[in-house]
């Protein structure tokens, strides 16, 4: 086993790696960027190296500083996590050059894996069920013959990015068009396939553990079919879909593609499911690394994968065969990110004020977040996971459903409410799951209002702060009593803002202590968290802002007749494509913020002059900053 490990990684992961380091003795070296220097994965590192600026492009994805960080604290491996450089060939390479042992497969396995045209020719070779399709140059005809509807795929990369749906052929040669755009905006590389479209399919992934022995077994599999944008939210394990049978087919498929590369360490095989008939499953692709939603497979089968990668790239053989290992129990992870569901999922930011992470019997957190932690718009959104584990999958979506409901993060928008009421949705509880349902029902899951509640325990908070001291004088004036001279009192009344700003007066009893407040409306006592002007309730949180009526008069009268476009999200602006002075037309491209990997388009709401222009390039901005001013096109004449 090794001495020292380097996690060349950030957040969640490389706390959960350095948690296993610890566990068996070796010593953790952690990096960071400027933006993380007071990170929790710094602090819980045995030792931690500076490896440049904010930007991941100069800290994370520099494979010269990360090897120059490895020499510096005789570290002998490197543990990639996932993400950033996790199946980078040219990085497990140079670990390789370096005489560091990289902790995860060859660089041949992660190259041969990362194209997915010559994945899936070689998983093929080996027999491996693959979806129907064709590639570049005769994508065009290969789609004609499949026929609609169809999936256009980048080659070269992964997450939903440059994917479209066709279901019209008419539009075949437009959509190839603009998916090559995406592609090579995102990865270089505009090489495409093109795959028969399996109508409301299921994502099942199969665990592989292989070591350098010849050895190589599958974990059973897990249930990645709720997703948004592409994006997994909720994974489970085992899933309700398959019999033994099938359990058994698929697992020996994924070993089968796993020997076809000649696989080394934790890797993940994925299919695509008919709903339908689950014995037409189909290979899509292998991630060559630890997968985020790993830890419900540790939960059903006891095993530490990231203890199990460090042994094999230490050179061990596997422990145990392929009948040794059982699923017992069930479990269900959920994703916590920093989003606004109620702006449409855009990033969100800030410092964490108050956190409670949810433990217990059958409940586990990863996560990166401790109170004070930063959360800015440059990696990664998701900010830790919380895993629930049963004896069966009613008790464990009972148990994370309950956690979820007492996670709090306030200071940061996430999106654990909208995963508990997810997780209650009939559907999710049936097991009648597909990749398009989120999307079916996301409307369902998002309030469309502010709670009543929420705006009396702010009024409550600013009464409270307004009480009379216990001791000392209190000016009579300043005591929220509602007295008027020569009148009848007058109830007070709270200029406040959540999204659209209202005036409110109390109407119910109310305790407020330390970081808790409890109101009382039309018989139901409601208890939320609070700091600073947030407030937490069941995994939702409410940020509720004095509202100045008098300076937002007076910010109407000064752009009377124009609109302000204000940031959408806390992010940098990437592109400017406009000077003060310039007309512009109704829906023109103005500037372009970006935000944990999302680009926003900001347009200009109607035809016009750009009055006034407030940022440049690279600008750091926050949610709700004016940008810029559009006069329209009658009072700029």
């Amino acid at each position: 086993m090794f001495d020292t490990v380097l996690v060349a990684n950030r957040g969640e992961i490389a706390v959960r790696v350095i948690r296993t380091l610890r566990s068996l003795g070796v010593r953790s070296v952690a990096v960071f960027s400027d933006a993380d220097a007071d990170a929790r994965h710094v602090r819980e590192a045995d030792t931690a190296v500076r490896i440049g600026p904010a930007p991941a492009a100069e800290s994370y994805l520099s494979v010269e500083r990360l090897l120059q960080a490895a020499a510096r604290t005789g570290a002998q491996a490197v543990h990639p996590g996932y993400g950033f450089l996790a199946e980078n060939a040219g990085f497990a390479r140079a670990c390789e050059e370096a005489g560091l042992v990289f902790i995860g497969p060859s660089a041949d396995a992660i190259a041969l894996m990362g194209d997915k045209i010559r994945a899936k020719e070689t998983v093929a070779a080996a027999g491996v069920p693959v979806v129907p399709g064709g590639r570049d140059p005769e994508l065009a005809r290969a789609a004609r013959e499949l026929g609609a509807p169809v999936l256009l795929k980048p080659s070269a990369g992964g997450g939903g990015k440059g994917m479209r749906l066709v279901r019209d052929i008419s539009v075949l040669e437009e959509e190839i068009a603009a998916a090559r755009r995406e592609a090579r905006a995102s990865f270089g590389d505009d090489t495409l396939l093109v795959e028969r479209w399996v109508d409301r399919p299921r994502h099942i992934e199969i665990q592989v553990l292989a070591d350098g022995h010849g050895n190589v077994v599958h974990l059973g599999e897990r249930e990645c079919s709720l997703q948004r944008r592409h994006q997994k939210i909720v994974e489970e394990a085992p899933s309700v879909l398959l019999d033994e049978r099938t359990r058994a087919a698929m697992g020996e498929a994924a070993v089968q593609a796993a020997r076809s590369c000649g696989y080394r360490g934790a890797g993940t095989v994925e299919f695509i499911v008919p709903g339908g008939d689950p014995s037409q499953y189909y290979f899509m692709e292998m991630n060559t690394r630890l997968q985020v939603e790993h830890p419900v497979t540790e939960l059903v089968t006891g095993l530490d994968l990231v203890e199990w990668q460090l042994r094999v790239a230490a050179g061990e053989p596997l422990g145990f065969a392929q009948d040794d290992v059982t699923l017992t129990g069930h479990a269900v992870e959920a994703r916590i990110c920093a989003e606004d569901p109620a702006r449409g999922f855009l990033p969100s930011g800030g410092t964490v004020l108050l956190l409670d992470e949810p433990e217990g019997d059958g409940l586990r957190t990863d996560s990166g977040l401790s109170e004070g932690t930063e959360v800015g718009s440059l990696y990664d959104p998701m900010l830790s996971k919380v895993i629930a584990y049963g004896p069966d999958r009613a008790t464990a979506l009972r148990k994370l459903r309950a956690a979820l409901a007492g996670t709090v993060t306030l200071g940061v928008q996430t999106n654990a409410g909208f995963l508990r009421r997810l997780l209650a949705h009939p559907a999710v509880v049936s097991g009648e799951l597909d990749t398009g349902l989120v999307e079916r029902v996301v409307d369902e899951l998002v309030p469309a209002d502010v709670p009543e509640e929420v705006y009396e325990a702010a009024a409550a908070v600013r009464l409270a702060a307004l009480a009379p001291r216990a001791e000392g004088w209190t000016d009579p004036f300043s005591v929220p009593s509602g007295w008027r001279l020569g009148g009848t009192p007058k109830p007070p009344a709270f200029p406040l803002r959540v999204q659209d700003p209202v005036t409110y007066t109390p109407r119910g009893g109310h305790t407020v202590t330390g970081d808790r407040v409890t109101v009382a409306l039309d018989g139901v006592r409601h208890t939320f968290r609070r700091a600073g002007d947030w407030l937490g309730r069941d995994g939702d949180a409410w940020q509720v802002r004095d509202h100045d009526p008098v300076a937002a008069s007076l910010n109407r009268a000064a752009h009377a007749g124009a609109d302000s476009l204000t940031a959408p999200m806390p992010g940098t602006v990437t592109v400017v494509k406009v000077a003060v002075g310039d007309e512009v037309s109704a829906g023109q491209s103005l500037l372009v913020v970006e935000a944990m990997k999302m680009e926003h388009v900001i347009s200009a709401p109607h035809a016009g002059t750009v009055a006034e222009l407030d940022v440049t390039p690279g600008t750091t901005v926050a949610m709700d900053q004016v940008l810029a001013v559009i006069a329209p096109k009658e009072e700029a004449e």
